[in-house]
């Protein structure tokens, strides 16, 4: 196997440029004009024994209008990046076991952010097989080496935070992805454990379920009733702030480890997607990670209500009420305890909540309610960036009564109409504070915790 880097170019076709280690336009210049697909963005070839520094070369097309800043500018850019480099790692990918352990050098220089998460993303590849051994199976973990590396051709620190960004991003891939007999509670809470060992000025705390009871999250606890397995409930803290006692701002995500659907049992097709119910604490805790990692000045608290939701014997019935609600919706017991305890000024909870927004938004955007225009202002532009992109959904009172005609204060599903919006309103009733000085944003990542779309891209791409 050779020990020589290979390197991954992006190309602007209208300037082709050389760097130390490759002359990207002697190569490109060489690429017949049939094979170009119109100077297509993310189009791919590679060359071997070329005249660079490694054996193997990747040239990428950024596209031709990636050089006219009136058509294509700012965050558009950035994903055309993304979109270039992405598509040359999987290009490299093709070449087998042959590559593994080999360093690919990325120039970077369009765009060093966008460039290390998308190499990382596009990198990235779960299963659980055992030949050839996968380092995302928990018994591999520490035995088996990643097949690439990426090394960008000039360090920068856009490069490192974006190795960050993608870290986390598949971080909470892998925690959604495994199956619940390797995901429950108790592992959810010693994995996120196991990454936050060593990041300074961050402390994870798991409570039982004899805590919860004490608290008095009796929604919780109904949902755990009907599992062997017990629930958990995590905290993880990190006080990043000059001012260590300052407010913290509040994540809570959605931990259902597995939703069968209890006695109201889900069709059986598919039902193997709803390990991925806690894609929601999957990605709080995630985000926590990178904001530890890069030592952001903030403090944050994390909350994540951690159960299975199964048809035992205990389960909750259709109609039962507990003090708190109807039981089913978890989240609403750490929202209130997030926004009472810790008495934030901004407060976000994230859950693969309704099927409804699937129905509405699809794969391609993820809805957004929240009580503040700022807030909203502050998701929509991090979504623009990272192309993670939000849509802001109705927060109207005006379907409250979908939701308040049953025999208790509240119930957690008002019909198929406005499913979305009806559960948000649920939510809402438990974040203290909401109507007046707390920002609070409900994210229902139902529809984006699954991305098929992505592989139609591919095919379209190779077109």
């Amino acid at each position: 196997m050779s020990s020589k880097p290979i390197y991954l170019v992006p190309v602007d076709p209208a300037a082709p440029a050389a760097t130390e280690a490759v002359d990207a336009l002697s190569l490109w210049s060489s690429i017949p004009s049939t094979n170009l697909k119109p100077l297509k963005a993310g189009t791919s070839h590679l060359f071997f024994g070329a005249p660079s520094a490694g054996d193997v070369t990747v040239l990428s097309s950024l596209g031709a209008d990636f050089s006219d800043a009136a058509k294509l500018s700012g965050h558009a850019r950035r994903e055309v990046v993304r979109n270039a480099v992405g598509s040359a790692v999987g290009k490299v990918k093709t070449l087998g076991e042959g590559i593994d352990g080999r360093t690919i050098h990325v120039d970077a220089q369009a765009d060093p952010h966008a460039a290390a998460v998308a190499a990382h993303l596009a990198l990235y590849g779960f299963n659980l097989k055992t030949d050839p051994p996968s380092s995302f199976d928990p018994k591999n973990k520490e035995s088996t080496a990643e097949k690439l590396s990426f090394k960008p051709i000039a360090a920068s620190k856009e490069w490192n935070d974006g190795v960050v960004y993608a870290y986390a991003q598949n971080l909470a891939r892998t925690l959604t992805e495994l199956p619940a007999n390797l995901m429950t509670p108790t592992i959810f809470t010693e994995r996120i454990k196991a990454e936050f060992s060593g990041i300074p000025e961050t402390e994870v705390i798991v409570r039982d379920e004899a805590w919860a009871a004490e608290t008095g999250m009796r929604t919780f606890l109904s949902v755990a009733r009907g599992t062997s397995e017990p629930a958990k409930f995590l905290e993880i803290h990190y006080k990043g702030a000059a001012d260590t006692n300052a407010t913290p701002i509040v994540f809570v995500g959605k931990g259902i480890t597995f939703d069968s659907g209890g006695i109201s049992i889900k069709p059986s097709a598919d039902m193997k997607l709803m390990r991925g119910d806690m894609g929601g604490a999957a990605a709080v805790c995630s985000a926590a990670w990178a904001i530890a990692s890069l030592r952001l000045p903030v403090n944050l608290v994390v909350l994540t209500p951690l159960t299975e939701n199964m048809p035992g014997p205990s389960a909750s019935k259709p109609g039962d009420v507990t003090v708190a609600t109807v039981a089913d919706v978890l989240s609403s017991d750490a929202l209130w305890y997030g926004s009472t305890e810790y008495k934030p000024t901004t407060i976000i909870d994230v859950a693969t909540l309704t099927g409804a927004m699937d129905i509405a938004l699809g794969e391609i955007f993820t809805g957004v309610f929240t009580n503040s225009d700022d807030l909203w202002t502050t998701l929509h532009a991090a979504g623009e960036r990272e192309h993670d992109r939000f849509w802001r959904m109705p927060l109207s009172d005006d379907y409250a009564p979908q939701i308040e005609r049953s025999n208790a204060d509240l119930c957690n599903t008002g019909g198929r109409p406005a499913g979305a919006c009806t559960a948000a309103l649920f939510l809402k009733s438990f974040v203290s504070g909401v109507d007046g000085q707390t920002r609070w944003a409900h994210i229902d990542i139902a529809g984006t915790m699954e991305a098929t779309r992505p592989v139609e891209w591919a095919k379209s791409q190779a077109a």
